[in-house]
């Protein structure tokens, strides 16, 4: 198991100096005052105008970094922070959410693909530790294959979400950045701090499904004998 905790290790390292940097990214942007003076919930608020998006609200949620679109209930979710705040940071993460609600609004297909992945993804998740430490010891014991294969499967579940949801990260923030341009709502520097910081929350998706992958390969390899 000594290459799966080397891989583990340096997975936690790299996930550690990206979260650090995308932090403090945050914690500067945050000072910058918009010259327009809006609220992350006045400029989310404005996206879905803009967009015509009339069926979409825009709510206040409890806790840190919970920010997130719910297609159930189309309701753009903020937390406490950025929906009172009236910085760059916050305008980022405001229209990065409604760049979600914009791809709903049209049919965006990877979307849908991340939408109808997440209950099978749950179910996945839940069974997942139990599945593959149970099958390492089945197989230790008696070398059948067959459940640690079930938790390889599980595992290729997993990682292809992490895989489909970049595509559905990347697109939104895209989304957000051009109208945050072309409706002129922010200044030339206050983009660029936006730009920046959906910039480094986006290699944290990256670095989550690159960790992913690798141990999905370690794992795969073990039924094939190759473990180190």
């Amino acid at each position: 198991m000594g290459s799966y905790y080397l891989i583990i290790g340096v997975i936690f390292i790299v996930s550690m100096i990206v979260q650090n940097r995308l932090k403090s990214k945050f914690a500067h942007y945050s000072q910058m005052r918009l010259q327009n003076g809006m609220s992350g919930k006045e400029i989310a608020e404005k996206m879905l105008r803009d967009y015509n998006i009339n069926d979409v609200q825009v709510i206040s949620v409890p806790g840190r970094l919970t920010d997130h679109y719910n297609p159930a209930d189309k309701t753009v979710n903020l937390s406490e922070e950025v929906y009172m705040q009236r910085n760059a940071a916050a305008a980022a993460v405001a229209a990065h959410e409604c760049g979600h609600a914009v791809q709903h609004a049209v049919g965006y297909s990877m979307l849908q693909l991340r939408s109808k992945m997440v209950p099978i993804v749950n179910v996945s998740s839940r069974l997942l530790q139990f599945v593959l430490m149970a099958g390492i010891l089945v197989m230790a014991s008696s070398g059948n294959k067959t459940l640690l294969t079930v938790g390889v499967v599980l595992f290729a579940v997993t990682t292809l979400f992490a895989f489909v949801t970049l595509p559905v990260e990347y697109d939104a923030s895209n989304r957000a950045l051009k109208w945050l341009e072309s409706s002129g709502t922010l200044g030339r520097s206050e983009h660029d701090a936006a730009q920046d910081s959906l910039k480094w929350a986006a290699r944290t998706y990256v670095v989550a499904a690159l960790g992913s992958l690798a141990q999905l390969i370690y794992f795969a390899s073990m039924l094939s004998g190759r473990r180190d």
